[in-house]
């Protein structure tokens, strides 16, 4: 089964994570698919905007546990993860994240790197890291600051909350809350945006990018993400995650 399935329709492309026995989990191999489909939908000039969504009823329920597990500080700061984020957030056309059931850790990384995100009624958002002895890895957490404000980013990573379609909405992260699955609401918006001057919404991106992220900020996250996999409280926090158990943290 292949982990990214690839629609192409007249004038955008439709990319849906495909591991449904892991909710879509982000692992390596599928960052890396996704990465290089949108360096290729980059580079084809009849694709204006692509669509982003999950199979099975999920967006993407976070990054592969497994991968992360074992990793070392050292391992982190040369993991080839990081330039695949780069490449889905580098990517200069219109993205849409059709969110539907979980975005949660990588995969709400992963939406809010995109322009515009579509909340299906089941949707449900959150940055869970810190139970892991984790913090976000991909920006997440500076890029929610920007779209729901400091207090929720702080509420959302601090304490782990998930939250619903109506609160994403309400709180400027969905741009759009849809009646049951989002994923058709986002196929007539990938539709629209295709009969819209492509130079145009390539220059409209750069601007509001380029006005959104904090390159410094962005790479502090990342460093003291990196720091924290050499932390006894990221071991503590994962196998209390696969134990059903609540975690006891020591700082160390």
């Amino acid at each position: 089964m292949d982990d990214l399935l690839i629609d192409r329709h007249e004038g955008w492309l439709k990319l849906t994570l495909n591991r449904p026995a892991a909710r879509n989990a982000l692992n390596t191999e599928l960052l890396s698919q996704l990465a290089a489909a949108l360096m290729g939908a980059a580079a084809n000039a009849s694709c204006r905007a692509v669509l982003l969504c999950g199979a099975e009823g999920n967006f993407a329920a976070g990054a592969d546990i497994g991968e992360i597990e074992h990793k070392t500080r050292a391992e982190g700061a040369a993991d080839p993860r990081k330039a695949h984020w780069q490449t889905i957030r580098g990517f200069r056309k219109p993205l849409i994240a059709a969110v539907d059931g979980f975005a949660l850790g990588g995969g709400f990384e992963l939406a809010l790197m995109s322009d515009l995100v579509i909340a299906g009624e089941t949707a449900r958002f959150g940055l869970p890291e810190t139970n892991l002895g984790l913090i976000p890895g991909a920006g997440g957490g500076q890029r929610l600051m920007s779209l729901a404000g400091r207090a929720r980013a702080s509420r959302m990573v601090l304490t782990g909350e998930i939250i619903d379609a109506a609160t994403a909405e309400a709180w400027g992260i969905a741009a759009w809350k849809s009646e049951g699955s989002a994923i058709p609401e986002g196929e007539k918006l990938a539709a629209k945006l295709a009969t819209r001057a492509p130079l145009a919404l390539q220059a409209a991106k750069r601007a509001l990018v380029n006005g959104d992220d904090n390159p410094a900020a962005l790479t502090l996250e990342r460093t003291l993400f990196e720091k924290l996999l050499d932390s006894a409280d990221k071991t503590e926090g994962i196998a209390a995650f696969r134990e059903k158990r609540k975690p006891e943290f020591k700082s160390q």
